[in-house]
């Protein structure tokens, strides 16, 4: 396959291991951000410019997502910050307050140039929205728990990776988890477009 016809990389692919760090610790939602953004930083995706402007972007919309889960990102302006696209992961010892939203376990940073933000936003929400698989990302403590897990649902059914465990694997669990990301992926588009618009 030539090179113009690769495809873009799923959320999977572009989490980068070295931007995973399965026991973190921040006092409150600014830090906790903060960490998300050094990740990015420290993996080479993006100027450590790119992190003030994550908290931005969180003093006009939210970035939390629900589950436990927020996807802090930066703004529309500092997407020329971005070197390349990239996830990090960053799953805390104690639940941060998320500025009264919620309680945050887990917090994936996103990096993405101006024609992967939104797509890259509506198929991690698509994951995200399924309970068990919140869940599961919630008690990772690996890269290869986490990209597993991030994986599409389709994708982790036929490959057998979104089980870590038997029960989880199972075909009852999986019909589940597709059912719920195809539901959650619609609205979870729409509220990944809003977040890119702004």
């Amino acid at each position: 396959m030539s090179e113009v016809d690769t495809p873009p990389a799923t959320v999977a692919e572009l989490l980068d291991p070295a931007a995973v760090r399965p026991h973190g610790a921040a006092a409150d939602r600014a830090e906790a951000i903060r960490r998300a953004g050094e990740a990015l930083v420290d993996c080479g995706a993006v100027d450590p410019a790119y992190v003030p402007a994550m908290l931005e972007r969180e003093e006009s919309v939210s970035t939390y997502v629900g589950e436990g889960v927020a996807i802090p990102h930066g703004t529309a302006a500092a997407r020329s910050l971005v070197r390349r696209d990239a996830l990090s992961f960053v799953r805390f010892d104690r639940p941060v307050d998320w500025g009264g939203a919620g309680a945050v376990t887990v917090a994936i940073g996103i990096a993405a140039t101006a024609g992967r933000q939104v797509e890259v936003l509506a198929e991690l929400a698509s994951v995200l929205l399924d309970p068990e698989r919140a869940a599961r990302l919630r008690a990772a403590g690996s890269y290869a728990e986490v990209a597993a897990l991030l994986r599409p649902p389709d994708d982790a059914a036929a490959t057998g990776d979104a089980g870590g465990t038997d029960d989880a694997g199972g075909t009852g669990s999986t019909g589940s988890t597709g059912s719920t990301g195809s539901t959650g992926s619609t609205d979870g588009t729409g509220g990944a477009e809003g977040e890119g618009a702004g």
